[in-house]
């Protein structure tokens, strides 16, 4: 008996040493069960070692992976996923997984990605950049916002407030009725617990609270005070840098040129522009052009004003602070003069066939402007406009039309109630197909009687729905505009210093308005006018409305309902979406979604028009080749609402933002006609040449 207990004893030990001494190994499990894009899981399997594990991922685009995340979801298929696993003895070990497509959503949209990266390569190419330094790194509980995490506590500080600690140590244990969670250290420097309501947080205290709203926050737990500015990280533990982007550079410099060359026109020609749209200068028997001057601006309109105002003000501000809605705005300003000069050449250049049909745009002026000016142009610009009307089909199709399409469906099914619509896309874009046929097959004048009906509609229940939110925040009001400035001129080095807020309102600004873009300059060229200055100065308006306005309504609702200070893991279009509803209640949700659905539908149909004159411009001005365009046009509103479209629409935005070069380069050789034509324009203005109807 003594010595089975003895022998018992034994093995016990024996098994318990094992146990302690099982060397350190983990496996990467992948699956993808459906045929999907984007929808790989992959999942760590740690064993033996010391715990707590660490997991720091290596998946392209997806920097919020945590330390914390045993799994990696929404990971895209053809995509390699590293990570490299830690436990507490500092062992490593480094996995390596692959999933390769099997479907035909995931060949075609693997089969794209090079060419996006090749895209992004040219027009997001930094001219400058630096990595982005702080004085501290604030911590929050990981998975703070899980809601099923009732009981989350601070179980024990394991490091004293003041204590000297290292990157990635241990500071903490929390506790929630899953079990134990570590809290590491961020950077190496001095840490301070964190302070709620007056209180140092201490053992028992939930990681979380109730904010104003109603919903749930985390808690700033313990920040890293460093002894000098240190590189700040990523949650994958990668270092956030900034930078200019090419694009973006091009666009500014651009704007600021014609601004300063036009004479700072978005300010003497304002008060004309309204006399213009309001029909005072309108010849009754004018027999140039398919539409009015304000038909030509509100179709140019509704195909900017859409998803960028909601979806990438959010973005704006989650990226670089309530500060940069400043400089989103004198973005806006100066993208005026952009579209004056683009929109004054498009209209010069146009020609109109015998029976009506307006032909105009960047791909005229550039080509047929340009050859004014000797051999070496005329081969330029025959180059510039080519280029130009390719990459305009591609943007017609991608981002102005299934990404639109798409988004409005997304939209549509995060409505309470609605969810079990999610399975009805093909259905949805058969319907929003047959809406957009009706309308497209009559040309730019039906497009024109549609447009001037549901922009105003659409803008005016959007900016009033964003006055009554202002309104009962007004309170807020003194603070909320003390957030925009003091955040532009000093804002947190987390966004980037100065440097950083400034290029995020420009870059978002210059991708909602499309200044220097020229896409608006073929809507423009149709109207009927003989002259050119006079729609260049009505398109003046455009960028005012759609930047000046709008987007600063957006961004004054997710300021003033506090939503830019704690967006509780929001962001882009559910960012926007909370920060209405958490003011008008869950039916402004039902508002939100008639919004972006007459922005989608709007948008869809003016850049079907845009789209029509790139392809007839290089396949020929016949009716029967524009008849295939729409009916490709028509098949693309389908397919964007039925599927996921990842680096697809990623490559259509890259081709949008890449008409900019052809577009702004030709604009600078011109500009000087452009400004001669100015000139003259206002003297006959002046002199009553140019004569007033009304």
């Amino acid at each position: 008996m003594r010595l089975a207990k003895i022998l018992a004893a034994l093995f016990l030990f024996s098994s318990f040493s094992y146990g302690q001494n099982e060397p350190f190994t983990a496996t990467l499990k992948i699956g993808d069960s459906i045929a999907a894009i984007d929808d790989v899981t992959a999942e760590v399997i740690p064993k033996g070692g010391e715990k707590p594990y660490r997991y720091i991922w290596d998946v392209p685009g997806r920097k919020e992976l945590s330390v914390y995340h045993r799994i990696a979801t929404n990971v895209s298929e053809g995509d390699i996923v590293k990570v490299t696993v830690v436990d507490a003895n500092l062992d490593t070990v480094k996995l390596q997984g692959y999933v390769e497509p099997n479907s035909f959503p995931e060949y075609f949209n693997n089969a794209m990605k090079p060419a996006v990266d090749f895209m992004q390569s040219i027009l997001f190419a930094n001219v400058w950049s630096d990595t982005i330094r702080v004085e501290k790194y604030e911590i929050k509980a990981p998975f703070v916002l899980d809601a099923s995490k009732k009981e989350y506590t601070v179980k024990e500080w394991i490091k004293p407030d003041g204590a000297k600690v290292d990157h990635q140590e241990v500071i903490a244990i929390l506790e929630d009725e899953s079990g134990e969670t570590p809290l590491f250290a961020v950077g190496a420097g001095i840490l301070k617990h964190g302070v709620f309501e007056g209180g140092i947080i201490s053992t028992g205290d939930k990681v979380y609270f109730e904010n104003e709203r109603g919903n749930r926050s985390g808690k700033v737990i313990a920040s890293i005070e460093y002894d000098s500015l240190k590189p700040y990280y990523y949650h994958n533990l990668s270092n956030k840098s900034q930078g200019i982007p090419l694009i973006v550079l091009w666009l500014i410099l651009g704007a600021t040129f014609f601004t300063l060359r036009m004479g700072f026109i978005q300010f003497r020609g304002a008060r004309h522009a309204v006399s213009l749209v309001r029909g005072n200068y309108d010849d009754p028997n004018e027999d140039a052009g398919e539409v009015t001057h304000f038909q030509a601006l509100v179709t140019a309109l509704s195909a900017t004003v859409g998803l960028g105002n909601i979806a990438g003000v959010a973005i704006a501000i989650s990226m670089g602070g309530p500060g940069a809605t400043f400089w989103m705005i004198l973005a806006g300003v100066i993208g005026m003069a952009s579209k004056f000069v683009e929109c004054t050449l498009g209209v010069k250049y146009r020609h109109q066939k015998e029976d009506g049909e307006v032909f105009g745009g960047p791909m005229y002026y550039l080509s047929k402007g340009l050859a004014k000016r000797g051999k070496f142009f005329k081969g330029l610009g025959k180059v510039l406009a080519v280029t130009f009307a390719i990459l305009c089909v591609g943007g017609s199709l991608g981002g102005g039309n299934m990404f639109q399409a798409n988004q409005a469906f997304n939209q549509l099914t995060q409505i309470p109630g609605w969810e079990g619509f999610a399975s009805y896309g093909f259905y949805f874009g058969i319907g929003m197909a047959i809406l957009v046929g009706i309308v497209i097959v009559g040309g730019i004048k039906k497009i024109a009687k549609v447009t001037d009906k549901i922009v105003p509609t659409m803008v005016g229940i959007y900016v009033l729905s964003a006055l009554v939110i202002i309104g009962f925040n007004y309170n807020n009001l003194g603070s909320g505009f003390g957030l925009i400035f003091s955040g532009a001129f000093s804002p947190d080095a987390f966004y980037g210093g100065f440097i950083g807020v400034l290029i995020m309102g420009f870059q978002r600004a210059a991708f909602s308005n499309e200044a220097g873009i020229g896409s608006s300059a073929i809507a423009h060229s149709a109207a009927m006018t003989k002259e050119p200055v006079s729609e260049g100065i009505v398109a003046l308006l455009e960028p005012f409305i759609d930047t000046v306005v709008v987007c600063t309504m957006t961004a004054l609702v997710i300021i003033f309902t506090g939503y830019a200070t704690d967006s509780e893991g929001l962001e882009g279009a559910a960012l926007t979406s909370a920060a209405f509803s958490s003011s008008l209640g869950d039916w402004s949700l039902y508002v939100l979604s008639f919004a972006v659905l007459l922005f989608a539908f709007s948008t869809m149909i003016s850049w079907s028009y845009y789209g029509l004159k790139a392809w007839t411009y290089v396949f020929g001005e016949t009716k029967a080749v524009g008849l295939v365009y729409k009916f490709i046009f028509l098949v693309f509103v389908v397919i964007g609402s039925s599927i996921g479209l990842g680096a697809v629409i990623d490559f259509s935005d890259l081709m949008i933002l890449g008409m900019a070069f052809p577009n702004i380069l030709g604009l600078l050789i011109m500009s000087g006609e452009v400004r001669r034509d100015l000139k003259d324009y206002f003297v006959r203005i002046k002199s009553g040449a140019i004569q007033r109807f009304k």
